[in-house]
């Protein structure tokens, strides 16, 4: 990739030296600063033709046909605003600046577009037996069924690749040779996977005391049943800049009583609500854990992510809830995964 420094020019710099800057990168621009290298403008191809039909020479300046209000972000700015700009603009390059104007950087949308690739670790738990999904289960494990064209699981799995999370731990149990032989590690996907065999149900964090070698840096947890669209890459942000040790993934559930709802005092009656709806945060099975919290799980048995959340309270370690706003279904009976059908590609 081509530095911005390779495409600066002076206002005093010629069309023909124009050219010769943006032919020989593949930004298709030229940036235009002054000696204390503040923006001035930018110039691209259209700009100099249309120069050269208003009779100026290869000789000429550049002055006169400098587009002088370009569209620019700040330094400050994060990848999503720098990109939703530039898709209103229309644009393919976006200039960065500093508070005073001068230029520090130039920013590519396709190279924005791509993910970077993250070092931390995602742990998907697909060890459960789908009973509530008989007999869609029999024979197939819950998370390789298939949601519109493809298993839950590689959705799952292409989600968190699409953010660049690539190292994938598979925790597996029932008809885990159906998922290794589908995935096997994970190089036909883009992505690294590695499998822990849970020789009896250890539940949601159980099973992490089976990886305790595994972690050196925050890293998800997430069940194998979910179909969401979180942005994770947001997600650990979040976490990271709260200092969280662990984060929950909490989503708003409501639930309206189907009878008028009478609120008494002893035998006086002072208020009647008729069909009330009350809004709730329920887990939505995505974590972020710090490598910290596996001294609090017991070796070798069951137990449950929400205990080990109550543990993280009974001992003030700080532990945090993300808001899910995204798509987010939790395929669990057989309704659920047919409006998981009836949903998928409209949403994914």
């Amino acid at each position: 990739m081509r530095s911005y420094k390779d495409i600066l020019l002076k206002p005093t710099s010629t069309i023909k030296e124009a050219l010769e800057v943006i032919d020989s990168g593949a930004m298709r621009i030229a940036l235009v600063v002054d000696e204390k290298n503040k923006l001035l403008g930018t110039l691209t191809d259209g700009d100099i033709r249309r120069g050269l039909l208003k009779n100026l020479s290869l000789k000429d300046s550049i002055e006169t046909i400098i587009f002088k209000t370009p569209t620019v972000c700040s330094v400050e700015d994060s990848k999503e605003y720098i990109l939703e700009v530039a898709t209103e603009k229309k644009l393919y390059q976006m200039p960065i600046v500093d508070k005073d104007g001068i230029l520090v950087d130039i920013k590519e949308v396709n190279e924005l577009l791509k993910p970077t690739l993250k070092t931390n670790k995602v742990v998907l738990m697909v060890g459960g037996l789908g009973t509530r999904l008989r007999p869609l289960t029999e024979h197939t494990p819950k998370p390789m069924l298939k949601v519109g064209n493809r298993p839950i699981l590689e959705t799952i799995i292409m989600n968190f690749k699409k953010y660049g999370f690539i190292n994938i731990i598979l925790s597996v149990s029932y008809k885990s040779e159906i998922i290794e032989e589908y995935f096997k590690d994970g190089s036909n996907f883009g992505v690294n996977i590695e499998y822990i065999h849970e020789e009896k149900r250890m539940g949601t964090a159980g099973a992490l005391s089976l990886m305790r070698d595994k972690f050196n840096e925050p890293f998800f947890v997430m069940n194998g049943d979910l179909l969401t669209n979180i942005n994770f890459e947001n997600m650990m942000e979040y976490h990271l800049s709260n200092n969280s040790v662990a984060t929950m993934g909490v989503r708003e559930y409501d639930f309206q009583v189907p009878y008028g709802v009478v609120d008494v005092d002893g035998i006086d009656i002072l208020n009647i609500e008729e069909k009330p709806t009350y809004s709730f945060f329920v887990s939505g099975g995505v974590y972020i854990l710090s490598p910290d919290v596996l001294e609090y799980i017991p070796n070798d048995e069951f137990y449950d992510m929400p205990t080990l959340f109550e543990k993280f309270i009974e001992n003030k370690i700080k532990s945090i809830s993300f808001p899910i706003h995204e798509y987010w279904l939790d395929i669990g009976r057989v309704e659920e995964f047919k409006k998981a059908n009836d949903e998928y590609y409209e949403v994914f």
